[in-house]
């Protein structure tokens, strides 16, 4: 229990994509709303980009010498062992310097160290899990959590029920709100009016069949009158640009990152995406028709299994990576040609938004230190 005089002193552990980064940091910001003088350290991997994002956002962070086992047969995984047992040797060591009053996982590499160090001590751990199937060392961790936040229905199979509090995933304020950014979002991007537009989005780094697939249709895409808002990453800009510059299309923008996520929702009539956690959560807060392309290159197809449940609920449309070429503006034509259709798949992922995920979880976190 915390002194009433001491201001809390929360660690929070995680990263390695931005959907682990993003929600960690949403968390720490809500936290620090309801608790101004609360002190917070992040705890990554080093070499990952919450080493950068994190200070980027205003907080302190340390890094682990921690990476994940390759699944494929690896020299690298003869370093496993000792890389866990030193990065826990160093949570540890934090835990004891800094003195937290609860550790919170995100997921990621730096998390199940830090998280299995403080459950040794009898530090209140809290996780959260944002996909719809839970990696193992969550599952591990789980047994000795005091809550489990997760991103959607029916986790008990993999988590205690008690201790299980269906919060959603925490995104970024500034997509909260679209309401009348229209006209600016197609004034900023170049857009015309009048035009549908569709939005492309593959991940910072960019996804490779999604930007085949819009290569192979991009001609007819604009023969049909759409306008592309296309965020290729930045592995494949160079290429991308140049092949569409090359083809002399007009109404094709292609951008290696888009920063202003919210004018591009707000621009979008239909978003094609993969399906990580974090873009989940935000689409379903935009409220439009969306077709998921999961990434078959992810632990557990766990991408595959978050689209299926907003697919069973009739709130978006699958299209398997496998299939994407050749069949993506078919699948696009489908949704835009059924208005209806169209409507109740931004109706339906909508219901499904959980806009107030990050102050729940300081709600569940503030119950674990009471």
């Amino acid at each position: 229990m915390k002194n009433n005089d001491t201001p809390y002193r929360i660690m929070i552990s995680g990263g390695g994509t931005g959907g682990h980064i993003y929600p960690a940091i949403a968390i720490a910001n809500a936290w620090k709303e309801k608790h101004p003088d609360a002190e917070i350290l992040f705890v990554g991997a080093e070499g990952k980009m919450e080493m950068q994002k994190i200070p980027e956002a205003g907080y302190k962070i340390e890094g682990l010498k921690i990476a994940g086992l390759q699944r494929s047969l690896s020299l690298s995984n003869l370093s496993f062992p000792f890389k866990l047992l030193g990065s826990i040797n160093k949570s540890k060591k934090l835990l004891a310097e800094f003195g937290p009053s609860a550790v919170v996982g995100v997921g990621g590499y730096a998390s199940g160290p830090l998280l299995y160090a403080a459950q040794g001590k009898g530090i209140p751990t809290l996780i959260q899990e944002q996909n719809s199937y839970a990696g193992l060392t969550n599952k591990l961790l789980a047994k000795k959590a005091k809550k489990i936040c997760v991103a959607y229905p029916n986790m008990e199979k993999f988590f205690p029920k008690d201790r299980i509090q269906y919060t959603g995933n925490p995104v970024r304020k500034d997509i909260l709100d679209l309401e009348g950014k229209k006209e600016k979002a197609l004034n900023h991007f170049g857009l015309e009016t009048g035009k549908k537009v569709l939005l492309v989005l593959g991940g910072s780094l960019g996804a490779r069949t999604i930007n085949q697939a819009v290569l192979a249709d991009m001609k007819a895409f604009e023969e049909d009158g759409y306008q592309l808002l296309w965020q290729c990453g930045k592995f494949y800009y160079s290429d991308m640009a140049y092949k569409v510059k090359d083809a002399r299309l007009q109404h094709i923008h292609v951008l290696e990152f888009i920063k202003e996520m919210d004018l591009a929702y707000a621009a979008a009539d239909i978003v094609v995406s993969r399906a990580g956690a974090l873009s989940v959560s935000e689409l379903s807060l935009v409220g439009k028709p969306v077709v998921f392309v999961p990434s078959p290159n992810v632990a557990e197809d766990h991408q595959t299994k978050n689209a299926m449940a907003y697919v069973n609920a009739e709130a978006a449309v699958l299209l398997r990576d496998s299939e994407a070429v050749g069949k993506l503006k078919i699948v696009i034509d489908q949704v835009m040609a059924d208005t209806k259709k169209a409507e109740t798949l931004g109706e339906n992922i909508k219901a499904m938004a959980k806009p107030k995920a990050a102050e729940e979880i300081v709600e569940a976190l503030t119950s674990i230190l009471a």
